[in-house]
């Protein structure tokens, strides 16, 4: 199998594009952030074409990675676990991958329907100034840029989950 490693930053402010980089710190792309005020992203080649898109749905818990031309490709679930962190990500071609890692961890790792690691992404300092993740992508089956989509939809799940518990303990 083939592994492609690859280097992306979420926007400090949210908002915004942020360059996603190879091993050799070359530029291979862009995430573009939206807006600060909703979720969603588009993952661009170096043509500026949009590969992949990410966000929530209208009053939805669920990412949903979408193609260039809108259609679902897939969607990512935080599944309850209680000492670990939790995803399912699911594709329209019937494939499921589980996301794990351990509760005070930064490295997650993809697991295929046979439980073959089939990626791993980290979250790492020192490389840009804003959180980043390291992605290594090992699964023929799951595009490393639609892999980024569902790295920055388990950031934007954790987001989410955060500003939900400070909004519940701020009103206490």
């Amino acid at each position: 199998m083939d592994k492609q490693t690859l280097y992306v930053s979420d926007n400090f402010f949210s908002a915004g594009r942020t360059d996603i980089y190879n091993g050799s710190k070359e530029k291979v792309g862009e995430v573009d952030l939206r807006s600060m005020f909703t979720a969603g992203l588009d993952v661009l080649n170096m043509d500026e074409e949009i590969i992949v898109s990410g966000k929530f749905p209208f009053l939805s818990r669920r990412w949903v990675v979408t193609g260039p031309n809108g259609q679902e490709v897939g969607n990512l679930r935080a599944k309850f676990a209680l000492f670990s962190k939790r995803y399912e990500y699911s594709t329209e071609n019937g494939r499921v991958f589980e996301i794990e890692s351990e509760a005070f961890s930064n490295l997650y790792i993809l697991y295929d329907e046979n439980r073959n690691e089939a990626g791993r992404f980290e979250k790492i300092s020192g490389f840009f100034s804003a959180a980043a993740f390291q992605l290594s992508s090992s699964d023929k089956g799951l595009d490393v840029y639609e892999m980024i989509a569902v790295v920055m939809g388990v950031n934007a799940i954790q987001k989410a989950a955060r500003n939900a518990r400070n909004a519940r303990n701020a009103a206490h």
